[in-house]
């Protein structure tokens, strides 16, 4: 069979973009909380969690076996019984032999995040000044609970995530290497990373981003509609330019 030099020279760009990352598909986390801010403050959290890390991190009645059977429905009902309003729970998936699940958690109000049980580690602060829009959280305590024996090699990692919906004017993350400055990823996506040993312990997670009062839908609309204004003037211009010059020809004959 005859091998096109075309699909050589993109098996090679292939192996070389593998070769050269150290993780195709991206970090993976043992626990992961992304918050989805709007400017009005309301909020969606995604959190995607091992079962052992639930039950470690935030003290939940689960078994953490990776045979063990990942009740959707009544993990929903307990997160939802422990004050966090209307919960979604998805599909479980396993990785490493441990079950992982995805749990999201909206709220009209940031700042009530911290009275749903699951999130209670947090306290939220969100305002609005002349400067624009200031958003803080502390990440405190986990529930050091004991989930047995684990598979985990120490390497395990925990993020909190902001998505800030306007452009960000400052931000404190820093990178978990060498506690340099960080920046935010696709330019609106900002990131705190902890070992799961630390947050075990309990080493608290300071996140601080202040951003302006106007979402970027709102001003990217607001220069989509101007283009769109100076567009039709432009055209509107041409027609009374073509038809003036029409009816100057019609007098002069």
């Amino acid at each position: 069979m005859r091998v096109r030099p075309g699909w050589v020279a993109a098996g090679l760009l292939l192996l070389a973009a593998i070769a050269g990352c150290r993780n195709p598909l991206g970090v993976q986390y043992e626990y992961e909380e992304q918050l989805y801010l709007s400017v009005n403050g309301a909020a969606t959290v995604i959190l995607d969690s091992s079962i052992p890390a639930l039950v470690a991190l935030r003290g939940l009645p689960l078994d953490p076996s990776p045979t063990a059977r990942v009740d959707r429905d009544g993990l929903r009902k307990m997160v939802e019984a422990a004050g966090c309003g209307k919960v979604r729970v998805g599909q479980p998936w396993k990785r490493q032999s441990r079950h992982f699940v995805q749990i999201r958690i909206s709220t009209d109000d940031v700042r009530a995040l911290s009275s749903c049980g699951l999130l209670s580690w947090s306290k939220y602060s969100f305002g609005r000044d002349e400067a624009g829009l200031s958003y803080y959280q502390v990440v405190g305590a986990a529930a050091a609970k004991d989930p047995g024996k684990v598979n985990w090699s120490g390497k395990e990692l925990v993020a909190f995530k902001l998505h800030v919906p306007s452009h960000i004017n400052y931000h404190n993350v820093r990178r978990l290497d060498n506690g340099e400055p960080g920046d935010a990823t696709r330019g609106n996506i900002l990131s705190w990373e902890q070992t799961l040993n630390d947050r075990r312990l309990g080493k608290p997670i300071d996140m601080q981003a202040r951003m302006d009062a106007e979402s970027i839908l709102y001003r990217t609309l607001i220069l989509f509609g101007g283009a769109f204004a100076a567009a039709l003037a432009a055209i509107a211009g041409l027609i009374w330019i073509t038809v003036r010059r029409a009816r100057a020809k019609r007098a002069l004959s």
